[in-house]
């Protein structure tokens, strides 16, 4: 064990995305309109699920999870840089810097299962579809949801206090622009290479469990799919899942680059351009991506700017 004493780290100073006195005030501006449009988007899309009656089905709810998800990952991380930005202090507490990590990891991780919990969905939908309203009823929506959220929020927990837990005696630099795991661990004066096993493990777990889960799922809909006498039927079966097959590419990609390679291989500057993308960019496009193959969702804003009309 370690001496609690040496923990005398009382705040960090986050480097943010970039210090250079040019790029900032841009970024600023282009970070702001992202995050407006990013909350505007998802926000659309949840009232639509929520007041239209036509997608109050097991995929839009899941849809509206998703979007509350990136509505909240985003608050928690881009205001804070904002602020950061445009007052030149940089500075977060010790204890608020542990909250915004435990909730970070929190809406990761349960991205993570809801969209493993989509694919399900997905291959309920199409290889047992006389079987889909009994299994995919909203009270085993709403059941298999919130143990996304909560087994998420529970491992976050245990994470975050592994973290805690450890010393810090400066430096205090976090090479971030949030309160992440891996710049984080880097400062702890300690050997971490143990705990870093253990965290490394996990994340394969929570990380890799799900989409594998992703990928055999559509595996056994790609068989379905590929068995059907009728044309028209594959076209309309494969593009039920485009939608998601696209946010599971988005979020995968920029989410492996961060949480699944060695600590040796790490480039932090890399890093955060990859967690920009996935705090801003990649929540910012999901409502288009949701909207733009997919009929439901255009009726339902059609009916609402009708109204509004």
């Amino acid at each position: 064990m370690w001496d609690q004493n040496l923990s005398t780290v009382y705040e960090f100073i986050l480097l943010g995305f970039t210090s250079h006195p040019t790029l900032e005030p841009l970024l600023l501006v282009t970070f702001l309109v992202m995050s407006l449009a990013t909350v505007f988007g998802n926000g659309l899309i949840i009232f639509l699920v929520w007041t239209d009656f036509r997608l109050h089905t097991a995929m839009y709810f899941f849809i509206g999870n998703l979007s509350l998800l990136d509505i909240l990952f985003t608050l928690i991380t881009i205001p804070q840089m904002l602020i950061h930005m445009a007052s030149g202090t940089k500075t977060i507490p010790f204890i608020r810097c542990m909250v915004q990590l435990n909730l970070t990891l929190s809406c990761g991780m349960t991205e993570c299962f809801i969209l493993a919990v989509m694919a399900y969905d997905r291959y309920v939908a199409i290889c047992r579809p006389l079987r889909y309203p009994t299994l995919m009823r909203m009270q085993v929506c709403l059941q298999m949801a919130g143990a996304c959220w909560t087994g998420a929020f529970l491992n976050a927990v245990v994470l975050t206090s592994v973290m805690a837990s450890f010393p810090f005696c400066g430096p205090n630099e976090i090479n971030h622009f949030y309160c992440e795991l891996p710049p984080m661990l880097q400062l702890a004066c300690m050997d971490t290479y143990m705990v870093e096993v253990l965290i490394f493990a996990l994340s394969v777990i929570v990380l890799m469990l799900p989409f594998t889960f992703i990928v055999i799922s559509y595996i056994k809909i790609a068989q379905v799919v590929f068995l059907m006498s009728s044309a028209k039927g594959r076209q309309r079966a494969f593009s039920t899942c485009v939608t998601h097959l696209t946010v599971v590419t988005l979020f995968y990609t920029t989410i492996g680059f961060t949480h699944l390679q060695p600590r040796s291989n790490r480039a932090s500057d890399q890093e955060k351009r990859a967690s920009v993308f996935y705090a801003l960019v990649s929540p910012m496009l999901n409502p288009v991506i949701y909207s733009l193959r997919n009929k439901d969702v255009k009726g339902a804003l059609s009916k609402v700017m009708g109204k509004a009309a």
